[in-house]
């Protein structure tokens, strides 16, 4: 309705009624339509390819996951509602000047997927929001907290349409973006998985032999469930499976090494945000088996900006029928 456009920016002053919160989530859909217009003309403006270096956990950095970065970044260290910046290419926090500071903790990945940009997959923009609560100077400690304790967290997948999804205290909201106006319009006020979901599990079956024997049990009863197996569905890109799997239901997971005992996706900018939006959305969101215990993701309390756990989320069906593994 271009008479009556629910704009991101609209719904959020309506809901929240905080300035500095609005300010925030422009600055954060201003640098996700900076890295969208980026991703889309990467082929043309020759970013493709490796930057030629590390991010902090040892993956190799592409073009376009340092100049999302830097877009994300930029965005919030100046929008003076921000304290402390956590990105997934960066090894320390950021530490915003109290001259410049606001009261906001943010974790991000701001290009999750990459693997897949020159091939031309979706990627996407993760989100989590602490504010902070201490007395003083901002600091690392004031966003090393649980999961419980974020006020906000989302996602914008790159796709066959620039899609932002959001929670912050009003149930999941799907926005799209209109290229021709600029802005990010409500396309589902209540997104939420399917009462009816979808029998998918999405996973990286070339990792099965470093599983253990519970999660390796799990996945083969999804493969050959009766009368009809799942689908398996697996894009690479965090943000397009959990995408699917928030629309469509069905099960996402990324297990714990058997011998290291961890996973590979990062607590604060990962695990968390999707866990939040999951559980919003009617689904469960768990680790599996980890440091010895079953454990919903959300009470996780991490003590390092990149730490890492297992995640198992998605319809409570399957999460169910997973952890009865370990029973």
């Amino acid at each position: 309705n271009d008479t009556d456009s629910k704009t991101l920016t609209r719904l959020v002053m309506t809901h929240s009624r905080d300035a500095e919160f609005v300010m925030l989530i422009n600055a954060l859909q201003t640098a996700c339509k900076l890295i969208s217009r980026s991703v889309r003309k990467a082929g043309i403006a020759g970013l493709y390819g490796h930057a030629g270096g590390q991010n902090s956990t040892g993956d190799d950095q592409k073009k376009l996951d340092v100049l999302s970065n830097d877009m994300m970044v930029n965005s919030l260290y100046n929008s003076h509602v921000c304290c402390v910046l956590v990105s997934e290419e960066n090894d320390d926090p950021i530490i915003v000047p109290e001259n410049m500071a606001g009261k906001y903790c943010v974790a991000f990945d701001p290009l999750d997927g990459s693997s897949n940009i020159d091939c031309n997959v979706s990627t996407g923009t993760i989100f989590s929001v602490w504010e902070k609560t201490s007395e003083g100077p901002a600091t690392v400690a004031d966003i090393l907290r649980p999961g419980r304790e974020m006020i906000c967290a989302g996602y914008c997948c790159y796709g066959s349409a620039t899609e932002l999804v959001i929670t912050y205290g009003f149930g999941v909201q799907r926005f799209t973006l209109d290229p021709s106006i600029g802005e990010f319009i409500l396309t589902a006020y209540h997104m939420a998985i399917p009462e009816e979901p979808k029998t998918i599990y999405s996973i990286n079956d070339g990792n099965y032999v470093t599983w253990d024997e519970n999660m390796q049990r799990a996945v083969d009863k999804f493969k050959f469930n009766e009368p009809k197996p799942y689908t398996a569905r697996y894009v690479g890109s965090m943000v397009a499976d959990v995408h699917r799997t928030i629309l469509y239901g069905g099960i996402y997971l990324y297990p714990a090494d058997k011998k290291k005992g961890n996973g590979k996706l990062r607590i604060l900018y990962e695990g968390f945000p999707m866990a939040m939006l999951v559980e919003k959305a009617g689904g469960a969101a768990s680790t599996g088996l980890f440091r010895g215990e079953i454990t919903e993701m959300l009470d996780l309390v991490p003590t390092g900006i990149h730490d890492k756990c297992p995640v198992v989320l998605g319809c409570k069906r399957d999460v169910q029928r997973v952890l009865s593994e370990y029973a």
